[in-house]
């Protein structure tokens, strides 16, 4: 359900840089376990959006996924199922890559 109070934030946020224009795209990025579910927004969105700056926007959402650091060679790697090894046999640990969660661009005309 923290969807819904994101999504209103991004609404909110959008509609302020638009300035009163017409907001066209928003382009978001939203790592893998930043715990968002991206279709959830998307709904939300078309029901927020209503009768603001932003209603109709294109929502566009780009992925990332979650990265480890290599404690040896300090490579950055993604983690294969039931396995921390990195490709040079080191231990890697979890990063804040695929965690992030924000408004990477904003469309407007």
């Amino acid at each position: 359900m923290h969807e819904y109070s994101l999504t209103r934030n991004i609404i909110e946020t959008a509609a302020e840089y638009a300035g009163g224009a017409k907001v066209r795209k928003i382009t978001l990025v939203a790592g893998e376990a930043s715990g968002v579910s991206g279709e959830s927004v998307r709904l939300y969105f078309g029901i927020i959006a209503e009768n603001t700056p932003c209603a109709g926007a294109e929502i566009e959402i780009e992925s990332v996924r979650p990265m480890l650091r290599c404690k040896s060679c300090g490579t950055l790697f993604e983690r294969k199922p039931f396995s921390f090894e990195c490709p040079c046999g080191g231990e890697g640990e979890p990063t804040e890559i695929g965690r992030e969660f924000y408004i990477k661009s904003v469309e407007v005309g």
